[in-house]
This record gives C-alpha cells, sequence and structure tokens, in this order.
C-alpha cells in the first residue's frame, strides 16, 4: 500500500466537521459524541488515486480498519481464469472494511482497489480495539454488520408513523402492565340480579366466575346482560352458571396487547380473562383497555365487516383498514402481526362478500369451500392485493358438469364484488371463477399431480400461486389431505425441485455488484424498484422451494424458515439475516403504500428510489444482497 497519510486526522480538517460527516452514516450516527471524538481523534487520513491498490492479501494481518471519506472502493478476487479477476463488490463513503479479517486477526481475502480517487480514515487496531470495548453501537455492528442497522432502520420507520399518529402506546406492552388486576369475581351460582350490582357499584362492564381455586370458569358481561333482557328467557333470580360465557378465552398475564388484540377480533368478544402460571385468574383486559388510544378500534373494524349490511357499507368501512395498519405500524406491531391483521380483515371481507352473494341464491348453491392462493394464503397481506381464489365444490357424478355451471357463474358475481372492495381482479385469472380453477376435490388433487409431473412453464408458473393454498370459507378438513398431497410429491421429485428453483432465480434483487441499484423509470421518468417483484418474491420464492423439498407442510415465509432452521437445512445465522432482510422490505412497502393513500394515489409497489434516506437505502441494499445470498444457496442445492 503506497499513499500520502497525514500525522492526524484533526490536522487536515476541524474534529467537530469531521464529526459532523460520521453522523450521516450508520452506525456512528448513534454513536455517543466522545466516542466519536475518539475515533476522529485516532485516526489518520489516507489519499489513494484511482486505480490504486489499497488492501491485499499479501499485506499480511489486517492492522487497521479503513472508513471512506469520498470516492468508492471495489473488491476484487481472482475469477479462476488466467489470473483473472472480477469485481465483488464496491463500498462508498461512509462504509469500512476489512471488518472481518480485522476481527478475526487475519489477512484479507480480497483486493481492495480505488475506483475513483479516494480519502479514507485509518484507525489503527489499538484504537478499533479501545472503540470496540467501549462502545456498544460500535462493537454491534462490528460483529453483525450491516444486519445490525435493520434495527435501527425498523425503529425509525416506526418513529417517523408514530409521530404521525401522535401517541407512543405500544402493541407488545404487556397485558398485565395494563390490564385490571383486581377484577370482580364471584362463584358460577350467584343469582343474576346480584352479580348485575356487583358490577354496577364497581362500574365495570364484565364479572368473572372462578372456581374454588380460582380458575375462571365463565364470564359475564354487558353485552351478556342486554342479551338476557332481549330475550325475556331468564328470571333476575336465576343463576349466573346458566347466563354466563363458560370456559372463557384466556391469555397469560405475559402476553401481548396485540395477542389479545387478535383473540377478540377472532372471536368478537371484548373481555379477555388473564391467569399467572397456575392457572388462576390474575386480571381482566377490555376492548377499550387496549384501544382507547387509537383512532381506529380492530375489533369495532372486524365486526362491522363481518355484520356490514350491505355491499356500499362494506366498502365505506373498509376505508379504515390504511389508517389501523399505520396505526399498528407507530404502535410498535411487527410485520407479522400487520399482516395477520390485514389478512384477517381480508378474510372477513371475502366471507362477508360470500355470505351477501350467497342470501341472493336462497339456498340453491351446491356445497362448497372458497379458496385462497398466494399471500392471503401465506398471511403475508398488505393494503395492495390482487385476487387469487378458487372453489372446491362436493356433488354427485351425475350432477357434477351443472354445479360446476352454477358455481361459476355464481364466483364471476363474488370476483366483481371483491374488486369493488379492493381486491383487483388477477391478471392472470387465478379466480373461482375460471373452470380451471372450480374443482371438485379429486379433480385439485389430478390438477396438482400433474402440474408437479409435467414441468411446463405455465405448470411452473401456477405452482408459484397454487402451493400456497387456504380455506377462506366452508369445510376445510380435505384441505390438509390435498397439502400432504401437494408436499409429498414435491418432496419425492427433485427434478420439478430444480425446475422450480431455476424459474425463481429468473426473477433476481435488483442490485449490481457493484451495490448499485437496477431500477426502472416510471411515467414520470423517476426511478423505481418493485419492492414486491424484485425484493420480497426472491425470499418467499426460494424459502417455499426449501420448505417443500423438505417436507414442511405451513405456507406462511417466515414459519417455513424457521422450520427450515429447526431441521438445520439453513443456519441461525442466515435464518436471522433473510427475516430481518424480508421484514424490512415490507416495512417499506406498507410506509410506501400508506404514504401512496394519503396523498390520495393508487397504492402501488413502485418505490422511488429518491424517497430513501441514507440509512434506508444502505439497508435496503444489504436486504437486497441477502436475497442474493438465498438464491445462491438454491444454486448451490440445486447445480443450477
Amino acid at each position: 500500500m503506497t499513499a500520502k497519510i497525514a500525522e492526524k486526522a484533526t490536522e487536515l480538517h476541524n474534529t467537530g466537521a469531521l464529526i459532523s460527516f460520521l453522523r450521516l452514516h450508520a452506525p456512528f450516527n448513534q454513536m455517543e459524541q466522545n466516542e466519536l471524538a475518539y475515533l476522529i481523534e485516532n485516526c489518520q487520513i489516507a489519499f489513494f488515486p484511482k486505480g490504486q491498490l489499497v488492501l491485499s492479501e499479501d499485506d499480511g494481518i489486517v492492522n487497521e480498519l479503513y472508513i471512506v471519506k469520498k470516492g468508492q472502493i471495489v473488491g476484487e478476487r481472482s475469477s479462476g481464469r488466467n489470473g483473472e479477476t472480477q469485481n465483488t463488490f464496491s463500498i462508498s463513503a461512509g462504509e469500512c472494511f476489512p471488518m472481518a479479517a480485522l476481527l478475526g486477526e487475519r489477512a484479507t481475502r480480497t483486493q481492495h482497489r480505488a475506483e475513483e480517487d479516494c480519502f479514507c480514515f485509518v484507525l489503527p487496531r489499538s484504537a478499533f480495539a479501545n472503540l470496540f470495548s467501549r462502545s456498544n453501537t460500535f462493537r454491534d455492528f462490528a460483529i453483525r454488520g450491516v444486519s445490525s442497522l435493520l434495527e435501527q432502520a425498523n425503529k425509525k420507520v416506526k418513529t417517523q408513523a408514530s409521530e404521525a399518529a401522535q401517541d407512543g402506546y405500544s402493541l407488545d406492552t404487556v397485558l398485565g402492565e395494563i390490564a385490571s388486576n383486581n377484577p370482580i369475581v364471584c362463584g358460577p351460582d350467584l343469582p343474576l340480579r346480584k352479580a348485575v350490582k356487583r358490577m354496577h357499584e364497581y362500574q365495570v362492564g364484565s364479572i368473572v366466575a372462578t372456581d374454588e381455586t380460582r380458575k375462571p370458569v365463565g364470564i359475564f358481561t354487558l353485552r351478556d346482560l342486554r342479551k338476557v333482557v332481549a330475550s325475556g328467557e331468564h328470571q333476575f333470580d336465576t343463576q349466573l352458571a346458566e347466563v354466563m360465557t363458560r370456559n372463557p378465552k384466556s391469555l397469560p398475564n405475559t402476553a401481548t396487547a396485540f395477542e389479545a388484540a387478535l383473540l377478540m377480533a377472532e372471536h368478537h368478544f371484548a373481555h379477555v380473562c388473564l391467569t399467572n402460571e397456575a392457572g388462576e385468574l390474575a386480571g381482566v383486559i377490555s376492548e377499550r383497555d387496549i384501544f382507547s388510544l387509537q383512532r381506529v378500534n380492530l375489533v369495532h373494524l372486524t365486526r362491522a365487516i363481518a355484520n356490514a349490511p350491505s355491499m356500499q357499507a362494506l366498502i365505506s368501512i373498509r376505508e379504515d383498514i390504511s389508517e389501523l395498519t399505520n396505526n399498528m405500524l407507530a404502535h410498535g406491531a411487527s410485520v407479522v402481526q400487520i399482516n395477520k391483521i390485514v389478512t384477517l380483515l381480508n378474510d372477513y371481507t371475502v366471507r362477508r362478500v360470500l355470505e351477501l352473494s350467497i342470501q341472493e341464491h336462497n339456498g340453491t348453491l351446491p356445497d362448497f369451500t372458497w379458496l385462497s392462493f398466494g399471500s392471503e394464503a401465506r398471511m403475508e397481506q398488505t393494503l395492495v392485493t390482487d385476487q387469487d381464489n378458487g372453489i372446491v365444490f362436493h356433488t354427485s357424478e351425475d350432477n357434477q358438469e351443472a354445479d360446476r355451471k352454477t358455481l361459476i357463474a355464481f364466483a364471476k358475481g363474488v370476483n366483481q364484488r371483491l374488486d369493488q372492495c379492493g381486491f383487483t381482479l388477477c391478471k392472470g385469472n387465478i379466480m373461482a371463477s375460471n373452470p380451471d380453477l372450480c374443482l371438485t376435490q379429486a379433480e385439485w388433487i389430478n390438477k396438482f399431480s400433474r402440474i408437479v409431473q409435467t414441468t411446463t412453464p405455465e405448470n411452473l408458473l401456477q405452482s408459484s400461486i397454487l402451493f400456497d393454498i387456504r380455506a377462506i370459507w366452508g369445510e376445510e378438513e380435505w384441505l390438509e389431505e390435498l397439502r400432504q398431497h401437494i408436499v409429498a410429491k414435491v418432496t419425492n421429485n427433485t427434478l420439478f425441485q430444480k425446475m422450480l428453483a431455476g424459474n425463481a432465480l429468473l426473477n433476481r434483487p435488483p442490485l449490481t455488484i457493484f451495490k448499485k441499484f437496477i431500477t426502472k423509470k416510471g411515467p414520470d421518468k423517476t426511478k423505481t424498484i418493485d419492492l414486491k417483484t424484485q425484493g420480497l418474491n426472491p425470499f418467499i420464492e426460494g424459502i417455499r422451494i426449501l420448505a417443500l423439498a423438505n417436507g414442511i407442510m405451513t405456507t406462511n415465509t417466515l414459519s417455513r424458515l424457521e422450520a427450515l432452521t429447526h431441521i438445520k437445512v439453513i443456519n441461525k445465522q442466515d435464518a436471522a439475516a433473510w427475516n430481518e432482510a424480508y421484514c424490512f422490505i415490507q416495512v417499506l412497502r406498507m410506509k410506501l403504500h400508506h404514504k401512496q393513500t394519503q396523498s390520495g394515489q393508487s397504492a402501488t409497489n413502485q418505490l422511488p428510489i429518491h424517497s430513501l434516506n441514507p440509512l434506508d437505502e444502505r439497508v435496503l441494499k444489504e436486504s437486497f444482497r441477502q436475497a442474493q445470498r438465498l438464491q445462491q444457496k438454491l444454486e448451490l442445492r440445486y447445480q443450477l
């Protein structure tokens, strides 16, 4: 290495100016002022002209950390052909190298060369070791690399959403911290009159019946009281046991607000009992406790959707979903939590559309089950979604074609109504109104067998959608048998797995070897990236292939990733990095959708690159790099 090096960085620049520069880049923007001052005071600044070799394996054990101040460094490795080298990555302003070699006390395995005239901070090993020991932020970054910035980036996204929501309530709050820890209790034999009187005296909306060990055996709420009065079937001296909800749903008092919200939304009740480790009643959490600070109430919203009297009412109610998802993001909800909630609301919407449509047929429809495919089946939906659905129906052989014709006509109406609710019609015609997707159970089994046995381009495309399947309405017992059939067929067919992998690799993450975005120009000439097709799909498809190949039945992407880690197909480090990368891209996508809908635009997956702040840009590039690593695993496994 030859370069002109100043005695001290502070001899060329003001310390404050250098600290201000570092503050523009992670992880330095999260470090303490005195830590940055120490770094600057112990640095030299090196100049490397264009083409200069900065560091190579021949230099021996690495003894300095380099931080690029200006310019760009490229990494070169031998291609194995005639001594030629190829560029494998690039390092820009604010980025460090070679961290792994410095920590491992070894030589670098990559040649680092100045792509253009460069200035770098050079921190000696002794100062690096001192900074490593005194700064938690720097140490975390040194050990985990760019993936450590994902947490910081996610916090920033949530902070921005929280500022818009104007409150700091978190759905990760432990229920024991916000619930009533002194619930009103009684025995199940207490007369109804006395139970209601006690509720009135304490101004509460529920009373819990417990057994002699204080374990909840029933709950009675004001809603139950209204039912009693309206029915006129019970006297007020009736024992509570006759009118209470028996064996009420409960959660441990260590559960989170999100778990309670989801339970209430799924079962349409407003109170949940909390229990301690011994199963004893420890408190009661109400719908009001959880959502008093939210402008849009999840439980009310699901109830309103499930009971919408008309299509017009249903369409109007769904307008609140965008605000709810943004509030949840602001309140600390994870990607998994938000996806579950959006999927839950969409499930209720589909069921209500089906119920309203069935009412018009006066019971003349054959027995059927409404299926979902793709993101809804994986429970990974966001505000932007099209329809991927089908029908399995049960009938006699004599009536099969007539019943199919009836159901296809019915499905066309349902598909149009779902489109009115925001579920756009599928351009690929993956919809229940398609005769190829309105089948009997035997026909579905034969269809999936043909897809696996005959690997045409169309079958490969269909498999990427149809292999993620879930029942939304109707009987679903048969579905487990179909899932087992699909997984068994794929697990035992390595040729089909290889074809699936090859098809998945056609969709590459939009990142060059120099860590530059590969963009497309929109109608207004804006450079954009498709966060779904280019960002999420490489993870979804790659993990699906590995899951099916290893006999994993679950359909959710992150659940599949967890299962693959459990059976050691993927190591924990890769799984954690891929989980973080997937979730970060999904958060960016949700944020983009909210911004678009708030400004009156149609929600799309096209992210304008200019909208990214430096931290998000850096982490998004790392997320795409992780997607590339997953695809490299497929290439190696299937020799592609």
